[in-house]
């Protein structure tokens, strides 16, 4: 049985997760080795995430016209007011699809590069000990892992399209809690790589974190809000996967500093 080490003050919690995040940043840009190897499969995942993104803007209006069909007999500003709120609200909920998107086609891709990088900051801070299973079971670990998480945040985007729709509340609570129930989803999507290469599946780390979910949330938001800016969030991968293998050993109790 996994030791669970509780959350302890949920805001002083939060910052020391997003402390896990600029320290892991940190060493990585400390090494250039480490920064190359995790920038190759951002760069590929970017330009995919990226050139489907921008077909959805271009074509925002057809869709949000597409799914107001019966709207068509409104009159011209009523028509046209739902179809802006509609197309914002598709563009909203793509978001978070987009940034799960990129962050499980990057991990898949890069798993190699990513298992090196999340050692290499385990070995510096006192070691780990690693599942026995060979690196093709870990890698399908990995890859079934990322198609549930992806799963659920497609049903969160629905969820996020469906609150645009509302007016006012739609527009200044959407955002807040895109960017909260996103940041959860990335830390449990980033920290798969250092639980997975102790053993610790899906369910695992889903318990770890939420016993300790200020501390995850500290961590995953600004990775949700870095990665919604355009090449950023390339150069940031490597460090937060070596700042999610430092929750990991925080949460499981292992030194971490």
């Amino acid at each position: 049985m996994v030791t669970i080490d509780r959350q302890r003050n949920a805001v002083s919690e939060f910052f020391a997760g997003t402390g896990l995040l600029l320290r892991g940043t940190g060493l990585v840009l400390r090494s250039p080795r480490l920064l190359l190897l995790g920038i190759v499969p951002g760069v590929i995942s970017f330009v995919i995430v990226v050139a489907a993104l921008v077909t959805l803007l271009v074509f925002s209006t057809d869709v949000a016209t597409f799914l107001t069909w019966f709207a068509d007999g409104w009159s011209a500003d009523a028509r046209r007011a739902l179809r802006i709120v509609v197309a914002v609200a598709v563009v909203a909920g793509a978001l978070i699809l987009a940034v799960m998107t990129f962050t499980a086609l990057t991990l898949t891709i890069g798993d190699p590069f990513y298992e090196a990088i999340s050692k290499r900051i385990d070995d510096a801070t006192g070691g780990a000990r690693e599942s026995d299973a060979p690196w093709h079971r870990t890698f399908a670990w990995n890859l079934v892992d990322s198609l549930r998480l992806l799963a659920l945040s497609v049903a969160t985007s629905v969820a996020l399209f469906a609150l645009g729709l509302v007016p006012v509340v739609g527009q200044t609570a959407g955002p807040v809690i895109g960017a909260v129930t996103g940041g959860w989803l990335l830390a449990v999507e980033i920290s798969g790589v250092p639980f997975n290469r102790r053993g610790l599946r899906l369910r695992d780390r889903r318990r770890l974190l939420r016993a300790n979910r200020a501390l995850a949330l500290g961590f995953g938001v600004p990775v949700f809000l870095v990665f919604l800016v355009p090449f950023v969030s390339v150069l940031v991968m490597p460090g937060a996967v070596a700042g999610s293998t430092l929750l990991a050993r925080r949460v499981l109790g292992q030194p971490y500093e």
